[in-house]
């Protein structure tokens, strides 16, 4: 396939009904704003493709994923407690998972890029992209906080 052909074909997918082909953190105001410059000075590249353009991480890449300690998972971008450890369990998906945030702390938002229909989290503090939410976790929510690694800081408690 080439190109010219791909490019249509995407075009034409979003133009039936799969949605916009969305890229980058969320928009809107948020508490903590940066120029991108700034944002680029401060996250790594692949911290920066993943935070701010909505990227992913390579599965089983993050040691967070493995992290069981008792403490809090932060937002890289702006240091914002989001996730109590003792909330995570192991998904067996290779990323850090989560079945419930804590009060206030992330905001969601309809992602219907790659062809399909999803909900995908982020920071409600700088808007940065932490990964998605999923509706096939354990009790008591049911839900599945899919997070990539790269997007956290964890703090022992």
């Amino acid at each position: 396939m080439n190109r010219r052909m791909m490019m249509t074909s995407g075009l034409a997918a979003a133009a039936i009904g799969f949605g916009p082909l969305r890229v980058g953190a969320a928009t809107g105001s948020f508490e903590v704003m940066r120029s991108d410059a700034d944002w680029r000075s401060r996250l790594t590249p692949q911290q920066y493709e993943v935070m701010r353009n909505e990227g992913t991480e390579r599965a089983g890449s993050s040691p967070l994923d493995k992290n069981y300690a008792a403490g809090t998972y932060h937002c890289r971008g702006c240091d914002l407690p989001l996730y109590p450890s003792k909330t995570k369990f192991d998904s067996g998906t290779g990323w850090p998972s989560f079945w419930k945030p804590l009060k206030g702390a992330v905001g969601t938002m309809p992602d219907n890029t790659l062809f399909s229909k999803r909900t995908e989290v982020h920071c409600r503090r700088c808007g940065s992209h932490l990964g998605h939410v999923f509706d096939d976790g354990p009790a008591p929510t049911g839900k599945r906080h899919c997070l990539n690694g790269v997007s956290l800081k964890f703090v022992a408690a």
